[in-house]
């Protein structure tokens, strides 16, 4: 049995295929305390936890301050606009007064590539990276393989298909790395300038055509265009992004009965996907959401020193 030793969760990348599927052995056994009358476990009680967001998140943040609060663990949410990071303090003055305070897990979501592993070097606190820059956003990947997991059984031999903005996505990255370790498949799709061929050193196909590759998709998951992240116009149109890259209800015809829609939201309908596609009995959207609270769940338990649990 894998042992969790980190005390910080930072990145998909540097986590062994054992240590995955560590954490998604115990969000499995924390899912089932969402399914009780009482949804509350006292595994994390007395400690204290600071959602410390500098760039703006709703689904995330509700997720890690509901996650905490079942687990029976104190609760600090901290925004830019509140903290001393407006009169000039830096973050690690920040950090290391709110660790001077005790706080016991700090999660932090940043604009920079690389905050949390900063923050990680010089805190005892644990950090659990919920986003940083274009870098990574791990919690998203492990509660999209355990949904993938939940739903198919297995990750290894699937051929996983990412649609969108790759470049400036945090998501796909962290998604790629666990799926490859988990012995998946994985192909990368949408315009040249947003997927380059680059991409491929990571050990995915790199494809601009995806209706080629559609057809023997066991999973689509598809990603908003990052327009906050970009200083420039990546594709002429948003009508052209559709004809070739949205997955329309005409296009959602060549999929496998089975394939899995996902999405890590924000939705925008209508252009990557069309709204009877994401609200179709295919789509894992809402479940991915639900999921997302027992992952959590379970690393900020193990980050804790908890054991693993499954």
């Amino acid at each position: 049995m894998t042992t969790w030793k980190r005390k910080d969760l930072l990145s998909m990348q540097e986590l062994s295929a054992d240590e995955i599927t560590a954490v998604l052995d115990t969000s499995a056994a924390f899912k089932q305390v969402g399914s009780r009358q009482i949804k509350k476990v006292p595994a994390l009680r007395g400690k204290t936890l600071v959602n410390f967001f500098v760039e703006p998140s709703t689904r995330t943040r509700i997720s890690f301050e509901l996650a905490a609060f079942r687990l029976s663990a104190d609760v600090v949410n901290i925004s830019p606009t509140t903290s001393s990071l407006t009169k000039g303090e830096t973050l690690k003055d920040t950090a290391r007064n709110l660790q001077a305070l005790h706080a016991d897990i700090i999660v932090l979501r940043h604009q920079s590539a690389g905050a949390a592993q900063f923050l990680a070097e010089r805190l005892q606190s644990s950090i659990v990276n919920a986003g940083d820059g274009a870098h990574e956003h791990p919690t998203q990947a492990l509660l999209d393989v355990f949904t993938i997991r939940e739903r198919k059984g297995r990750i290894a031999g699937l051929h996983i298909v990412i649609i969108g903005d790759i470049l400036f996505s945090r998501v796909a990255r962290s998604n790629i790395w666990a799926l490859l370790k988990l012995g998946a498949r994985v192909t990368l799709a949408g315009p040249s300038t947003l997927v380059p061929r680059a991409f491929a050193e990571m050990g995915v196909a790199v494809s601009h055509s995806i209706d080629d590759i559609l057809p023997a998709a066991d999973v689509v998951n598809l990603l908003r265009i990052q327009h906050e992240r970009q200083q420039k116009q990546f594709f002429p149109s948003l009508g052209e992004y559709v004809h070739l890259f949205g997955l329309t209800r005409k296009r959602a015809e060549i999929l496998k009965p089975d394939c899995l829609i996902m999405h890590p939201g924000p939705i925008n309908r209508g252009i990557e996907i069309d709204s009877e596609i994401a609200d179709s009995p295919r789509s894992v959207i809402l479940d991915q959401v639900t999921n997302g609270l027992a992952v959590r769940m379970a690393v900020l338990y193990l980050c804790a020193g908890g054991k693993k649990l499954g």
